[in-house]
């Protein structure tokens, strides 16, 4: 599944990195509990958190995250569209609840996959 294909699943808004929406996503995860995201690590994911701080990006980069979903219309600051634009991390935003984002990604056909 591409992050095109996620942004319209979830009518999102891309807020950085409109270029790389073709980047294949092969999982997601979905938390707002950074520790839970790095026992986590699996490449080529998405990451949707209602969490809108640094450590969010920082998380990302550390585990090749190639998306970062905003849920329930979240919006980061610009010093975090910045880092993430400077790291060729997309960011997006979508009015969804965390629970409904991820069903409706794991419906698509994306899954998490067992730990």
């Amino acid at each position: 599944m591409t992050v095109e294909d996620i942004r319209k699943i979830l009518g999102a808004k891309v807020l950085v990195g409109e270029e790389h929406l073709s980047e294949e996503v092969s999982s997601a995860c979905g938390s707002d509990m950074m520790s839970d995201v790095l026992a986590y690590s699996k490449d080529h994911s998405v990451l949707l958190t209602g969490l809108c701080n640094p450590q969010v990006v920082r998380t990302a980069e550390m585990l090749d995250i190639v998306c970062i979903v905003f849920v329930r219309g979240k919006k980061p600051d610009e010093a975090m569209l910045s880092m993430a634009a400077e790291r060729g991390i997309i960011l997006l935003s979508t009015g969804h609840r965390m629970f409904s984002a991820c069903g409706m990604l794991y419906e698509a056909g994306l899954h998490g996959g067992a730990i």
